[in-house]
């Protein structure tokens, strides 16, 4: 039997894209309380199929997907640009194509509006009115309002008019930073992407015997496996170690480990793979409103992660910024297996005093010790612990050299020792302590 919450979450599933729901809605009519109701709408909102609009109230939108996600709904515009919904609210949940900003005269302006784009233009309502008939949304910047008849094409085309406070430029830069963000996510691999490519998972029921596991372990090759209800819910997870010494016809569900680690599908690889160090598990269950859609293994984390090393980015993160400045290097006599990365402070690594911030710091000591990882143990790791020894001042324009050794590495561990030089002086030490996630 599903729950309140799962039954309010498949309700708004099934809602026609454009919807307006509301608390007091969902409340009277799935006869719950408006705090359930609350819940349940914020989750949906957490999956993006929903999104609240100031003035207007919660639209059920179409969940982007992956390949699309630069692309943003005019709903989230209006989010983005602070702004009020004057006219076409119906069509919130559009996706717009491109924005196009009006700065030239009507008959030229209308020769780059296509349908499904969004012209960001001030108060000139004939130009309103005409992008409208184009099939395209209007953004009027400086706070201004249009007038009735524009209002009311709006309505009836089911294409939005916002208006927003700021000026042109700033519009155009929200906008565009707000798709170079999705860009970046785009680019982080979650476990979703994981799971597309996999088949339904192995699963056994709580009524299910020892005998069974072991018949399962036969065909599959596996040692571990789900356990979920009637319902498809995730009750546990039966592994070998719960089995030694257990008669066959006893059931899984008295030996299960109830309240299992999990994840999610919007769960990032790289979170995936920091629980399965951490916590020492193999097998991660993936669940949706607390039923069972998949599962994860520690192979399939490893194999994601490497496969996305070698993948272009689209957009650049910081992290990118600062290792563009940096390269691996070798010197006679070192140890093959040690990392060496050397680079320039430049202006946007430093803090207020133009010393390198220890942010930028971090990240070239993580850098170079999962670098020093792979090349000796070809494994990936998770830090867990960093012990800076000591640490000078390394100023703007400065050259910065990293020398990672691997001291040790096992199974599930290793400690990396990472020395800082400026030129010829040695200007920093750390330890850092890691997880390894290996085959």
């Amino acid at each position: 039997m599903s729950t309140k919450h799962e039954q309010i979450l498949q309700y708004i599933e099934e809602l026609d894209v454009g919807s307006k729901i509301s608390v007091r809605q969902i409340a009277k009519g799935m006869d719950v309380s408006e705090g359930t109701a609350y819940r349940a709408i914020k989750e949906a909102e957490t999956r993006g199929i929903v999104t609240t609009i100031e003035r207007v109230g919660t639209v059920r939108i179409e969940q982007p997907q992956k390949k699309q996600i630069e692309k943003l709904t005019y709903a989230e515009v209006v989010n983005i640009v602070e702004g009020t919904v004057l006219g076409g609210a119906a069509g919130l949940h559009k996706t717009l194509n491109k924005f196009v900003i009006g700065a030239m005269k009507l008959d030229a302006m209308m020769r780059y509006v296509d349908q499904n784009a969004l012209l960001i233009v001030g108060n000139r309502e004939q130009v309103h009115q005409a992008t409208l008939q184009q099939g395209a949304a209007v953004l009027i910047t400086g706070g201004f309002d249009t007038n009735a008849d524009v209002k009311k094409l709006a309505d009836e085309l089911e294409l939005p008019v916002i208006s927003s406070a700021y000026d042109t430029f700033t519009v155009a830069t929200l906008i565009n930073r707000a798709i170079y963000d999705r860009m970046i996510k785009k680019d982080i691999l979650l476990v979703e992407d994981v799971l597309a490519t996999q088949k339904q998972p192995i699963i056994m029921s709580q009524s299910d015997t020892v005998g069974d596991w072991h018949r399962l372990v036969e065909e599959t090759r596996h040692t571990r496996f789900p356990v979920v209800d009637e319902a498809g819910c995730l009750r546990g997870i039966i592994t070998s170690k719960d089995l030694n010494g257990v008669p066959n016809e006893t059931p899984v569900g008295d030996l299960m480990t109830e309240s299992p680690f999990t994840v999610t599908g919007r769960t990032a690889v790289a979170s995936a793979a920091h629980i399965m160090v951490w916590e020492g598990v193999e097998l991660l269950p993936v669940v949706e409103g607390g039923k069972l859609v998949g599962v994860v293994s520690r192979q399939d984390v490893i194999r994601a992660l490497q496969y996305n090393q070698n993948q272009p980015q689209l957009g650049q993160t910081i992290h990118d910024m600062i290792l563009g400045h940096f390269h691996e290097e070798r010197r006679h006599g070192e140890d093959e297996k040690d990392i060496r990365l050397s680079g320039e402070v430049t202006p946007q690594m430093t803090n207020q005093t133009g010393a390198v911030s220890s942010g930028v710091l971090m990240t070239l000591l993580q850098e170079a010790a999962a670098r020093a990882i792979r090349k000796q143990h070809h494994a990936e790791m998770t830090v867990e612990n960093v012990t800076v020894y000591f640490l000078k001042p390394v100023h703007l324009d400065a050259p910065l050299t990293l020398h990672a050794h691997v001291l040790d590495v096992g199974r599930k561990s290793g400690m990396i020792d990472v020395e800082l030089f400026s030129g010829a002086d040695k200007v920093g030490k750390a330890l850092l302590t890691v997880g390894v996630l290996e085959r």
